[in-house]
């Protein structure tokens, strides 16, 4: 029994003894791997990198070869001459679109170049070498967009970006700052300002901070200019020596020595931001902000305008410019009150310049970290000693522009890893197709030994990338991650090419993520409270908001929510003096259509309007009870014969002048609002479908474009046999996970065979006729025989070059725009497919869709005249201008206005081969007729096209019963109403 028990102590003290053991090889494993984490976190990745030869030369292969950085190695032992060049804009060889005027604004022989021009010049160069171009111009009043041109040397353009150069317009407030019978302030319309300005020509993304440097060859070379926007007088073209700013310390050696008065070491000025002067776009009008007590002036209810910049001056190269001035010559501090509450571990950073001059380098790059309260930047060096600015006597200019910094060269290389990784994986998509067989080894190590090579370099690029973040921001924030997710991955392919197949969507995701983290990097949001100028004894005032300021501010915010309609915009009237306008869009259209409602309609008519922002579906439901307006902006194009057969809504041929106000639109624009003679609304806005597509791809297959549908099916196999495809609209497209059926090709392929939806009477469809089930059988087979996806993501698809090919509303053009800058010049778009007829020529006829106008049933004969001059107004090319513009200057080129107006849509910010595709493509649309029961006919064709997909029934037949099905709702909703069956 002892033996017994001393055998289990033993035995008990060893199990003690192995767990102490176990307890201390965990504890040094948790310790080492802690140490290596400290020290990877303090080292970063170069380990990962550092055996790279070189890791700017790609894979032979993979990547672009007509890049700005590209171009800088091939010249980068190019002499940087000293002398400057004028070029003799007389000289000119090459004219088109192009005009010498003798005078032109104070100016003696100048250029008018026009949108649609081209002139080329000769030149003669002594020293070849690296120039910097400037232009001296003048912005001749047009469109309101941004110049845009190309720049071609000897012929050529020199790099991708050249074909791009944006020549900026100045931007000011229209008028004082006044305000509404509320106590709000009116955001000021924003007016071009023509004057003679100066540019060097620079690229516009805002990757590389300093101006182009172009090489010339020494001897005789020809520049040439090609007018792509906008009109504009040239003053003077000179090329400069690439030089580098001083620094300040050799800035302030160069200036002089003065003995300062106390009239100047004392002085104050402050400098409200929203009092600027200059701008370079419409959309940096002064802002407001409520959030805080120390914003001035401050206002917890009412909108005061009281700071700018925001979100919208996050875009580089944007610029604010200020005037001041200074009692005398002499040194002065400059402190600017910003907030960068934006983006959390992320730098905002502006260039400063004074009288149109960067003073000294270390203003290249004024950083602006993040904070969510306001925060005083004085303008100091690293020892946080004040720099100081020499200014003479008088008046001054001091502007601010968005820059990139140190981060456009990181943002550079993650945007062309974007386009090389798409290469990459449309390589690999080749033979694997989009969802490869995960146990299958499909060899690309040795069918593509450059893909692994360029996964290889890619993934070392990204890392370096990494590290380059951290060191920029001073923290790996999320996107640093998405970067080094994807490096991480690469790495593994690189390692085991099996892997490949399994996460191929993942890898497909990653670098997506990689494309809109470039996005989310390059925006540099900031707001400007005032820039404080002052003497170098001068104290500026503190921007600290104590405790008890904060509790008092959100207690008169929580009060001032109880009394104010923050649904009502600009001026309030009485009900019963004023025409009650329902707009059913957004904050910022409501906002933009009120200013204009009070700056121009209401001083020239004397009719007062009040302006409500209200959701959709409250509309009928106010009408029912008798509270619902006078006006509806913004329906959709169902609602006016919905409201028609319940007599709520008026009959527009009743009033003098409608025909007149129809002339400025497409008869496809008001077919839907027309009913048993009446016409119910004016159009708004109109949208049709264009064709989008990959020139690089394109061209890499060998294929020409589609004209024709027959001409599109047959490029399909090769495409389909790179395990790519085309996009086509279809019915199971989801809009904010809603499903939102998309019919415009069925519409379009029976238009264009001679079909129409509907009889004249629209008593019965017409779908069922020979026309219509031509175009049903050609639709339902592309996806049924040809194989063409019913389910993608086309703007993610076509950034990465899985479709190269789509078919989608015209507005898409922007999203690419802005979601897509990796493949910024290798896409277009053009007219859709159409149906050749007998006599040789295409019938393109495409389906359109918009929003409308409505003026509600009124027992008021004077309050429904006034109702029907604001319809007249508000349709007009002159008001509908003016909205899309400031639509535009508001929310930028993704909000770009799809006015249904012809005479206005002339005027937007689209180029002329843009516009000239558009218009033509508009000429073909085709509107849908509104009838009673017509909601059952988008939902039925909608149920035959999914059966004959899902359930593989007869294309002719499946059409048949369900056209059956919709007359039977036809007939019985005009028995509903009322309306006459014969």
């Amino acid at each position: 029994m002892i033996a017994r028990f001393k055998k289990l102590q033993v035995e008990g003290e060893m199990i003690v003894m192995r767990k102490k053991i176990i307890g201390i090889v965990l504890l040094t494993a948790i310790i080492v791997m802690v140490l290596r984490i400290g020290s990877h976190d303090t080292e970063g990745y170069f380990f990962k990198y550092a055996d790279a030869v070189n890791l700017e030369t790609d894979v032979e292969g993979i990547g672009r070869e007509n890049t700005y950085s590209k171009y800088l190695l091939e010249h980068a032992g190019e002499i940087l001459p000293r002398k400057e060049i004028d070029l003799d804009l007389r000289a000119g060889g090459k004219l088109s679109g192009t005009e010498i005027l003798e005078e032109y604004e104070g100016e003696e022989a100048v250029l008018l170049t026009l949108e649609e021009s081209f002139v080329e010049w000769q030149i003669s160069v002594s020293e070849g070498g690296m120039y910097q171009i400037y232009i001296e111009y003048y912005p001749v009043k047009a469109r309101g967009v941004d110049i845009e041109r190309k720049l071609y040397i000897n012929g050529e353009l020199p790099f991708l970006g050249a074909e791009a150069l944006n020549l900026t317009r100045l931007w000011t407030n229209g008028t004082e700052i006044i305000t509404d019978n509320q106590g709000n302030d009116i955001r000021p319309t924003q007016v071009d300002v023509s004057l003679w300005t100066g540019v060097y020509l620079k690229d516009d993304m805002g990757y590389y901070t300093r101006p182009y440097s172009f090489y010339f060859k020494k001897g005789i070379n020809t520049i040439g200019l090609e007018g792509v926007n906008e009109p504009m007088v040239i003053k003077s073209i000179t090329l400069q020596p690439v030089a580098e700013n001083n620094n300040y310390t050799e800035y302030r050696k160069e200036m002089e020595q003065l003995s300062l008065t106390d009239t100047v070491l004392n002085y104050k000025q402050v400098i409200q931001g929203e009092a600027s002067t200059l701008r370079s776009s419409p959309s940096l009008y002064p802002i407001y902000d409520r959030s805080s007590s120390n914003t001035q002036p401050a206002s917890v209810s009412k909108i005061k305008l009281n700071m700018i910049g925001g979100n919208a001056w996050r875009v580089p190269g944007q610029w604010i410019e200020w005037e001041f001035q200074v009692p005398e010559d002499g040194y002065y501090h400059i402190t600017i009150k910003g907030r960068q509450n934006y983006k959390r571990g992320f730098v905002s950073t502006r260039i400063l310049y004074l009288d149109n001059q960067i003073p000294f380098s270390e203003m290249e790059q004024v950083s602006f970290r993040y904070s969510n309260t306001w925060e005083n930047m004085s303008l100091s060096d690293v020892d946080n000693q004040p720099y100081e600015f020499y200014l003479k006597k008088g008046i001054h200019t001091l502007r601010l522009e968005v820059t990139l910094g140190d981060l456009g060269d990181i943002l550079n290389r993650m945007q062309d890893s974007v386009y090389r990784l798409n290469e990459i994986y449309r390589k690999i998509l080749v033979l694997t197709g989009t969802t490869p067989d995960k146990y299958r080894d499909y060899k690309i190590d040795t069918i593509y030994p450059e893909v692994i090579e360029g996964m290889e370099l890619e993934s070392k690029r990204l890392y370096k990338i990494v590290d380059d973040i951290v060191a920029y921001t001073g923290q790996k924030e999320s996107q640093a991650a998405i970067i080094q997710t994807l490096a991480e991955q690469l790495e593994r392919f690189v390692e085991d090419p099996f892997k490949i197949a399994r996460t191929f969507t993942n890898f497909k995701d990653n670098i997506s993520a990689l494309g809109t983290a470039v996005l989310n990097l390059s925006e540099a949001p900031l707001d400007i409270d005032y820039i404080t100028i002052t003497g170098l004894k001068a104290e500026v005032d503190s921007v600290k908001e104590n405790f008890a300021d904060k509790i008092l501010h959100e207690i008169k915010s929580f009060a001032a929510s109880f009394t104010e309609d923050y649904n009502a915009v600009g001026d309030v009237y009485e009900k019963e003096e004023a025409v009650e306008v329902w707009i059913l869009t957004g904050r910022d259209q409501s906002s933009i259509l009120k200013s204009m409602i009070d700056d121009s309609f209401t001083p020239n008519t004397g009719i007062k309007i009040n302006v409500k922002l209200v959701e959709a579906g409250t509309v009928l439901n106010a009408v029912i009870a008798g509270t619902g307006p006078d006006v509806v902006l913004s329906a959709g194009q169902g609602e006016p014969v919905n409201y028609a057969l319940r007599n709520a809504v008026e009959d527009l041929t009743q009033f003098d002048g409608y025909e007149e106000v129809l002339n400025d639109y497409y008869p496809s624009a008001y077919t839907p609002f027309y009913f048993e003679e009446g016409i119910y609304a004016l159009p708004e806005t109109q949208n049709f479908n264009v064709m989008f597509y990959r020139k690089d791809i394109f061209k890499e297959l060998g294929i020409e474009l589609p004209n024709t549908w027959d001409e599109l099916i047959n490029i399909l196999p090769t495409i389909q046999q790179n395990n790519m495809n085309v996009a086509v609209p279809t019915t199971e497209r989801v809009i904010n996970n809603v499903s939102s059926p998309d019919l415009s090709s069925f519409f379009a392929l029976l238009y264009q065979n001679g079909g129409t939806v509907y009889d004249a009477s629209g008593k019965r469809t017409l779908i069922d006729e020979e026309s219509g089930v031509k175009a049903f059988e050609t639709y339902t087979h592309l996806f049924t025989q040809y194989s063409v996806p019913t389910i993608y993501d086309f703007v993610n698809r076509f950034r990465s070059g899985e479709m190269p090919l789509g078919i989608q509303d015209y507005s898409v053009f922007n999203t690419l725009v802005v979601f897509a800058p990796e493949i910024r010049g290798v896409w277009d778009f053009t007219l859709i497919p159409g149906t050749l007829k007998e006599d040789g020529t295409i019938d393109r006829s495409c389906h359109s869709s918009g929003t409308c106008s409505m003026l509600l049933k009124q027992e008021d004969e004077a309050m429904k005249e006034k109702a029907w001059e604001f319809l007249k107004w508000w349709s007009s090319a002159d008001t509908q201008i003016r909205f899309g513009q400031e639509m535009e200057s508001v929310m930028g080129a993704s909000a770009r206005y799809a006015t249904a107006n012809t005479k206005a849509f002339q005027q937007l910010s689209w180029s002329s081969t843009q516009r000239e595709v558009l218009e033509e493509q508009w000429r073909f649309t085709v509107g849908l007729r509104e009838v009673a029961g017509g909601y059952y006919t988008g939902r039925h064709i909608t149920n035959a096209i999914r059966n004959v997909l899902n359930k593989k029934e007869d294309p002719r037949e499946t059409l048949l019963d369900y056209a059956r099905t919709i007359d039977e709702e036809i007939v019985k909703k005009r028995l509903e109403f009322g309306l006459d069956l014969r």
